[in-house]
């Protein structure tokens, strides 16, 4: 008997939002990712995608496992910056409820969203978004959403889904397996399964810096629920641990674990609960120090005149593109210029008015290169210094390892400045926000990674990944800068945190609901 043909919606809004970034509006969201209708399938059936890699996953998994019609909607995003425009937001939500309305019966929808969205007048867009979906469809369809493990998971999204999954990996290389998941479990709901989900929420915010999943608490924190899953695979389905993201400032922040049985609901409750009393306990170990400025300009200078040590890189911790900030710093790059450093490789600093002044000068011109001529904010100050014109690019490069891998990033007008003559610091300058993740940063150059003897990247986690052939963990170093993505909390105004919340609030408290 032929396999029913299911019909399935694809959407997504992909925002991280820092509250404390500009706000991200329309021009953001279209000049990063916006896709209706056929183009999202067909982008996704590519080789080499512009769409999320879940996205992308989820549909080639349903190709490959049975009769579907896909019905795309709507997917857009932008890299991490602000809150979202309320009046942007709804109306891509409006759209996407029109769509779901148009279509008829629907017998599912994927969502592919970060998770950590704000908006300029709504805490719990994402949250929103889901239940608008779901009041569209009814109560017979399914829901089922892929989100970052930096979500910020509100009790609405829980109730408004069948299954939230979420990333297991930081640096985030599984987004392909987490699309697939979402497939495979639609698949089990079409052939019956009825699953019962249910989050906890912890009272602990921890710092970016301390959500890494290759050691550490939180790692140690992931491995333990998947083996707790795979102990109970009768009857869980999926466990997801969302380490939160702070810069949101919403009500829904905290560490959360969301746990997803076959039917029994209780079975959920209890592994959940026994998840999140293991985070609270090692509370404590949420914690990690970073490299002062002075520091790290003192070691550049040992590793640049001892070639017998190992090269290193450093995160320019404070302004990571990847958690809304900037981009466009200048701490740590002013500091090495300042002490004349050789051998390092600095990128990428977003600055389109400097991109354009390159280009129009071309290769090999000298000049004074002015970073932050316009608009300098409380961070990102003005920074004058004579710079070389090395090498000039379009911008457009596919990534290679990492969260980029098998990506096409549009980085606009780009160029490799040398400062300090020969064998100085070259810094990479973009027109396009995104945070330094891949070597092709600087390979689109000609630059080879091997012979820098310091990597400076504008990157807090991800650079992990993209970079690891050259960098063990003992050459990686978070330098502390200031910037929008501090890992430092309590130089942050908190707002809308659920106080009190750990750590900034040592005296919390928390145990499990009763059942």
């Amino acid at each position: 008997m032929p396999q029913h043909s299911r019909r399935v919606a694809l959407c997504g809004v992909i925002l991280e939002s820092n509250a404390f970034s500009p706000v991200a509006d329309e021009a953001d969201f279209r000049r990063a990712l916006y896709m209706e209708g056929p183009e999202i399938v067909d982008e996704a059936r590519q080789a080499v995608s512009r769409l999320p890699r879940e996205m992308a996953a989820f549909v080639q998994t349903m190709d490959a496992t049975g009769p579907w019609t896909p019905v795309p909607l709507l997917v857009t995003g932008c890299p991490p910056w602000g809150p979202i425009d309320g009046d942007f937001f709804r109306r891509c939500v409006a759209q996407i409820t029109a769509g779901l309305g148009a279509a008829g019966d629907l017998d599912g929808v994927y969502i592919a969203n970060h998770g950590a969205m704000v908006a300029t007048d709504d805490g719990d867009p994402d949250g929103g978004m889901m239940a608008a979906i779901r009041d569209a469809l009814g109560p017979d369809a399914a829901v089922v959403a892929t989100l970052d493990l930096h979500a910020n998971i509100s009790q609405r999204m829980v109730e408004a889904s069948d299954a939230i999954i979420g990333y297991q990996t930081n640096p985030h290389v599984d987004q392909v397996q987490r699309g697939e998941e979402a497939a495979l479990l639609l698949r089990q709901i079409f052939a019956g399964m009825r699953p019962r989900q249910t989050l906890v929420r912890l009272p602990l915010v921890p710092p970016s810096t301390t959500l890494l999943t290759a050691a550490g608490p939180y790692g140690d924190l992931i491995d333990y629920g998947q083996r707790r899953s795979r102990e109970l695979a009768g009857e869980i389905v999926n466990v997801s641990v969302f380490g939160n993201f702070a810069f949101s400032d919403s009500a829904k922040n905290g560490l959360a674990v969301v746990v997803t049985a076959r039917s029994d609901e209780d079975k959920a409750v209890d592994l959940a609960n026994e998840i999140a009393a293991r985070a609270w306990q090692n509370r404590t170990t949420f914690s990690r120090d970073m490299m002062p400025i002075g520091d790290a300009v003192v070691l550049a200078a040992a590793v640049a005149s001892e070639p017998a040590r190992a090269p290193v890189i450093f995160s320019d911790a404070g302004d990571n593109p990847g958690g809304g900030g900037e981009g466009r710093t200048t701490w740590l790059l002013e500091a090495l210029t300042d002490a004349g450093a050789q051998g390092v490789y600095y990128g990428a600093f977003f600055d389109q008015d400097l991109a354009a002044e390159a280009h129009a000068l071309g290769t090999g011109t000298e000049f004074d290169a002015v970073f932050n001529r316009t608009g300098d904010t409380e961070f990102s100050k003005r920074f004058e210094t004579r710079a070389k014109v090395l090498q000039l690019s379009n911008g457009e490069m596919v990534g290679r390892l990492g969260i980029y891998k098998n990506r096409m990033l549009k980085l606009g007008p780009s160029a490799a400045l040398e400062i300090g003559g020969t064998g100085g610091i070259i810094v990479i300058v973009i027109s396009a926000r995104q945070q330094t993740a891949d070597p092709m940063f600087f390979e689109m150059f000609g630059l080879d990674i091997a012979r820098a003897r310091c990597v400076c990247v504008k990157s807090r986690g991800h650079f992990r990944a993209g970079f690891a052939p050259w960098f063990l963990p003992e050459q990686v170093f978070e330098v502390d800068t200031a910037g929008l993505t501090s890992p430092v909390l309590t130089r942050f105004q908190w707002r809308n945190l659920p106080r009190p919340v750990y750590p900034l609030d040592p005296d919390t408290t928390w145990s499990p609901a009763q059942s």
